[in-house]
């Protein structure tokens, strides 16, 4: 299994251009409330938690952030929790409510994310590996706590890897 440094590295090679990290802490955050919120449907009452797809995906994807990192894996677990929470309340509002609001955020998310791959002028790396659409929420949280100087450690194995941030020209995308 790869280790957390190995899928952040990979992810972090497409994403070099600090406008395309930046607008992936925009759209991202967007595309998984999008997703929570669309998986929410059908859902059910279970002792007072919203039972759905949403639910199911949210659990999943949280045991494979745990087992990549403990710190990280909680944070996202808790983050995907407030995701829930948002999907499942919009999703017990009329159709066009929780249709309407997840559409909406998915698609101006993805555009947001276009936009930051122009800048970057190198296509999404979901393209290459799938597994860039599940780590791409880890990315923004990891980006955040490097920003924020936590886990300095995991910031420079991903630097060593993939390169340090920059603004630099756009080039056509490859």
């Amino acid at each position: 299994m790869k280790t957390l440094v190995d899928h952040l590295a990979q992810y972090a090679e497409y994403h070099r251009d600090r406008r395309n990290i930046l607008s992936h802490f925009i759209g991202i955050p967007m595309i998984v409330v999008a997703v929570a919120i669309l998986l929410s449907r059908p859902g059910w009452d279970l002792a007072g938690l919203w039972g759905s797809p949403a639910l199911l995906t949210a659990l999943a994807a949280s045991t494979f952030y745990l087992r990549l990192d403990l710190h990280f894996g909680l944070l996202m677990a808790a983050l995907l929790a407030l995701c829930l929470w948002a999907g499942a309340t919009l999703a017990q509002q009329s159709t066009l409510v929780w249709l309407g609001s997840g559409l909406g955020l998915f698609v101006v998310g993805w555009i947001i994310q276009f936009i930051g791959h122009y800048y970057e002028g190198r296509k999404p790396a979901f393209v290459d590996d799938l597994m860039g659409l599940v780590v791409g929420p880890l990315f923004v949280v990891a980006e955040l706590g490097f920003l924020l100087g936590l886990r300095p450690d995991v910031q420079e194995a991903v630097e060593k890897r993939a390169g340090p941030t920059c603004i630099r020209p756009r080039k056509a995308l490859a």
